[in-house]
């Protein structure tokens, strides 16, 4: 069967409608609009393409002017089939855009549904092989925030997409939106694909940071590593972490430490407490300790870092040690310090009291 043929059955009515504007030259009427837009819906849900149906309906067109008697007829059949091929094309336009919105709500169901472990895991499954993934394998996800906020269809979106899809072409990856960020669902096994999106998130979103979980099996697994995706840059943000690109695989540590709130609370208190005696507060030797540890315990560079000379840097260091009893120089002495300051850039303080 022809396309043209195939398109024939939405034609239904067509030809009367022309041949009854054109002999008295008035303008289609309201019912037979409508008849030809829910032509075009039943069209469009067929899965015919507008082409071939604006085709079949200048061919029908011929058709009728064939049999017109020559003269005013003739003269009303472009006006006549002009309204109802853009009505035809209207409501087949309608269906389309109800079919996208329906995909679009579909597609948006399941990322929730994916990403907060909800539904029936089987049925989970089943949907997520419409979208590309296979959950019975394990999977990891990245999660890009940037300086403002992103949902599908937005420029950076788009961008990410396109230059995932030109590098990997149709392998079982899922990019989308949650919450205002840019969320990268791959293959456990994949590591090469969250890397080139966390590159291109980066660059995307001028210069945002990207966060990328740890790969966990099955329906669950989604899950799990979007959460520490999300942890991870919950960290970042409380402990000043600079780098562009954070592995949750490299931050367990932080969890470890903060799992027990009220000891944290404690070791915080009693070991950096007596920094509040300081002239100026607690804050100012909190972050000498903090630049001191970042560089590794070299001296000269933490007081570059915090613009100090070398003198007041050694000044500073040994004010801590006179007041907290704790000499960051020793190694023992230095590993207490130094989980107290982790401890306190978690739990914001001295800002909040513990």
């Amino acid at each position: 069967m022809t396309e043209l043929e195939t398109a024939e059955e939405y034609l239904t009515g067509y030809a009367p409608i022309l041949t009854g504007a054109c002999a008295t030259g008035r303008r289609l009427t309201r019912d037979e609009l409508e008849a030809l837009r829910s032509q075009g819906e039943r069209a469009a849900e067929a899965g015919i393409g507008l082409r071939h149906l604006v085709r079949a309906h200048l061919s029908a067109a011929q058709d009728v002017r064939a049999e017109l008697p020559r003269g005013a007829a003739a003269d009303h059949l472009l006006t006549a089939v002009e309204q109802a091929v853009d009505a035809f094309a209207e409501g087949h336009e309608r269906a389309q855009q109800l079919a996208i919105r329906q995909q679009e709500a579909a597609r948006r169901e399941f990322i929730d549904d994916l990403l907060h472990g909800r539904s029936d895991a089987g049925r989970l499954a089943e949907r997520a092989e419409r979208f590309g993934l296979l959950l019975s394998h394990a999977h990891a996800v990245a999660v890009a925030q940037g300086p403002e906020p992103y949902d599908d269809g937005y420029p950076v979106t788009r961008s990410v997409e396109s230059s995932l899809t030109a590098r990997f072409g149709n392998r079982r990856i899922l990019l989308t939106t949650k919450n205002g960020r840019l969320i990268c669902i791959a293959p456990g096994d994949q590591a090469d694909v969250l890397g080139f999106f966390a590159k291109q998130a980066y660059a995307a979103t001028d210069g945002g940071r990207v966060a990328i979980g740890r790969p966990h099996p099955g329906v669950g697994g989604v899950v799990h590593s979007y959460e520490e995706a999300l942890n991870a840059l919950d960290l970042a943000a409380r402990m000043h972490l600079e780098a562009p690109v954070l592995h949750a695989a490299d931050l367990l540590v932080y969890p470890v430490l903060t799992r027990d709130r009220q000891a944290m609370a404690d070791l915080v208190r009693t070991v950096l407490g007596p920094l509040q005696q300081a002239r100026g507060g607690a804050q100012p030797l909190l972050d000498t300790l903090t630049a001191y540890f970042d560089t590794g315990c070299v001296s000269a560079e933490a007081a570059r870092r915090l613009s100090l000379s070398v003198r007041a840097m050694t000044y500073r260091l040994e004010r801590i040690h006179k007041l907290t009893g704790a000499d960051p120089g020793d190694a023992v002495d230095r590993y207490t310090l130094q989980t107290a300051v982790i401890g306190a850039r978690l739990l914001d303080w001295p800002e909040q009291d513990l």
